[in-house]
């Protein structure tokens, strides 16, 4: 197993601007980033970096101060990023989900120096705030056609670029400067956690936090050099941070910006990336997309195929006991791989994904192992935005599906009177950002962070994370249930976009689900139901039917006081604008509990526990 030392052997003194310089100047040439506009190299970013720090520092940034960002996913982002840490500030990207109100939160909190906004979208939702903020010195705007008439405090991202290439070429040892200057203990970034139990806040990580984390995963599970990635979910997000930016950096490698979703597929097929992280529910996504052309496919062909996953299959469970498989299945393994499961990710984009990740919420243990029957072994971390992403992983040699593996080489973990999982180790943040601008740590005298979540290890030191602390059911009975667990079986079916558990202090558990935006009427069409609109869908009998189905399903896998004995299907989905989830796809249960707080009673206005 790898060990702290290996991993900072790995690292050595690295920090994020001295890493842009190293990759200026030893891999100028190759590719960096890939957006709309086109590929920037690695020397073009730099010279770009170099020119928007002098624009930044123009403007008023400076060294402690904090820069927020709401700009969608594109090679602007990476460059502003980068340059304000090159000045020793403190960027963070906030959710483009966040309400007015929100905003207001985050930006008086942070005291924001400077804003980067991306256009009229943006400009919208802000607007009623920049004036309140007393700090504030530039707002930089990326669409200039956005840029309101006569407001100085307004400078367009072209014309900040190009301000400071004159003075980046006025003074060249500026970037020399600024490079040299951090240490690995300086902040690097700030996340605001999502907010799904409070006020979020802000997760101040350093340079030796990020790049640990980086290097890491490199050893973890190898790679091709300058590997291809694909950036698609939002820098807000921690797994993003650390896999499309610092990893990116620390591997030199080759980012192609995928800013919209509904393209993931496409750009996954052009891209061919080395890796790729997915939270659960894209996963899902994937495997009911797979599971669909599986079976449309001729009787022949289908065999051909469940014959080849049933060897792999086999060869993932006894990896998954520690096992190697015998010399027969391994050779029957290798012909399968080669002529029908590579093909088969080929047609995916992941034929050459070595690297693959899956985190923030539980994945179901058969989703894994669905995966695993298609020669891909996804490596489940478990962390926090706290921990740097993953505190601890599963391993390609160590794996057991239904865990979140074992600690990340340095971490280490423990369990609580109360059955809380603490840690503590490299990946630690710094603490979080006191209105004052001070870091407040949040760790004990020892090190010791707690994490909020309730875990268990088994005899093999594998974790295996219960709930949320703060979102544990306890039922009238006295019975503890952990929602997830039932969410996660619920939302393996294709119609079933999100599940909500309830019954604190109930006597019985219900749920409320909603239907999947995109799998439900692909569903419907392949059963003949004559409409797609969700809202009719949600009332049709064998929509119904099916969903009751799939309760029965989980049913069997729950113990008696964790089983659904009522279920309500809600007529229109959750997304992070309606405001039921988190800008992370996490449940906001306290909002889902007063929206929904009628149906939630009416699943209990008779005191019978019987399914409707």
């Amino acid at each position: 197993m790898l060990t702290e030392s290996d991993v900072r052997a790995r690292l050595g003194d690295a920090t994020v601007p001295s890493l842009v310089l190293r990759n200026a100047e030893h891999h100028g040439d190759r590719p960096a980033l890939t957006g709309a506009d086109g590929t920037h190299t690695w020397a073009e970013v730099r010279e770009q970096i170099a020119a928007v720090a002098h624009g930044l520092s123009a403007a008023g940034l400076g060294r402690g101060d904090r820069m927020l960002i709401d700009v969608t996913s594109r090679p602007e982002h990476w460059i502003v990023d980068f340059a304000a840490v090159h000045l020793g500030a403190l960027p963070c990207t906030t959710y483009a989900t966040l309400s007015t109100e929100q905003i207001r939160h985050v930006a008086t909190h942070s005291a924001a120096t400077i804003v980067v906004l991306e256009g009229a979208a943006q400009l919208h939702r802000w607007r009623p705030v920049l004036d309140t903020l007393p700090n504030l010195r530039a707002v930089v705007v990326l669409d200039t056609a956005a840029i309101p008439d006569g407001e100085s405090v307004f400078v367009s991202y072209d014309e900040l670029l190009r301000g400071g290439a004159d003075l980046h070429r006025r003074d060249p040892a500026a970037i020399e400067r600024w490079t040299a200057a951090p240490q690995q203990t300086d902040p690097v970034c700030m996340i605001y956690t999502s907010g799904t139990t409070g006020t979020p806040k802000g997760v101040v990580l350093s340079h030796e936090n990020v790049l640990y984390q980086a290097a890491a995963q490199e050893l973890i599970r190898p790679v091709e050099d300058h590997p291809r990635m694909v950036a698609y979910l939002p820098l807000a997000h921690v797994a993003e941070r650390v896999l499309g930016m610092y990893l990116l950096l620390f591997s030199a490698g080759h980012a192609t910006v995928c800013p919209d979703q509904a393209q993931l597929v496409p750009t996954l097929t052009e891209t061919r990336p080395h890796g790729f992280f997915g939270v659960p529910r894209v996963w899902e996504k994937i495997a009911a997309g797979i599971q669909g052309i599986l079976g449309g496919l001729p009787e022949e062909q289908a065999a051909a195929i469940e014959q080849a996953r049933d060897v792999a299959a086999t060869v993932y469970r006894v990896r998954a006991d520690g096992g190697e498989p015998t010399p027969e299945v391994a050779e029957a393994f290798d012909r399968a791989d080669r002529t029908v499961l590579r093909p088969l990710r080929e047609q995916l984009g992941l034929g050459e994904a070595e690297r693959l990740g899956s985190g923030a919420a539980p994945i179901p243990a058969s989703v894994l192992e669905f995966f695993g029957s298609l020669g891909m072994t996804i490596m489940e971390v478990w962390g926090l935005s706290e921990t740097t992403g993953a505190a601890t992983s599963t391993f390609p040699a160590k794996y057991r599906a239904g865990t979140v593996g074992l600690p990340m080489p340095g971490m280490e973990a423990r369990i609580a009177p109360d059955g809380e999982v603490e840690v503590r180790g490299p990946l630690v943040f710094l603490g979080y950002l006191d209105a004052d601008g001070g870091i407040r740590p949040d760790t004990d005298a020892d090190g010791w962070l707690a994490t909020g979540d309730i875990g268990s290890f088994d005899d093999d030191g594998f974790l295996t994370i219960t709930d949320r602390k703060k979102e544990l059911i306890v039922t009238s009975s006295g019975k503890n249930v952990a929602p997830s667990k039932a969410e996660g079986l619920l939302r393996t079916h294709p119609l079933v976009g999100y599940a909500a558990v309830v019954g604190d202090g109930r006597p019985y558990v219900t749920a409320l689900l909603t239907l999947d935006e995109e799998a439900a009427p692909a569903w419907a069409k392949a059963h003949g139901i004559d409409t797609t609109d969700l809202t009719e869908l949600a009332g049709h009998p064998d929509v119904l039917t099916a969903i009751a189905g799939a309760v029965e399903a989980t049913n069997a896998e729950l113990a008696r006081p964790e089983q659904i004995k009522r279920h309500r299907v809600l007529p229109r989905p959750w997304t992070p604008e309606t405001g039921e989830l988190t800008p992370t796809m996490k449940l906001k249960r306290r909002v889902i509990d007063d929206r929904y707080a009628d149906d939630i009673a009416s699943l209990y206005a008779d005191g019978k526990a019987t399914a409707p």
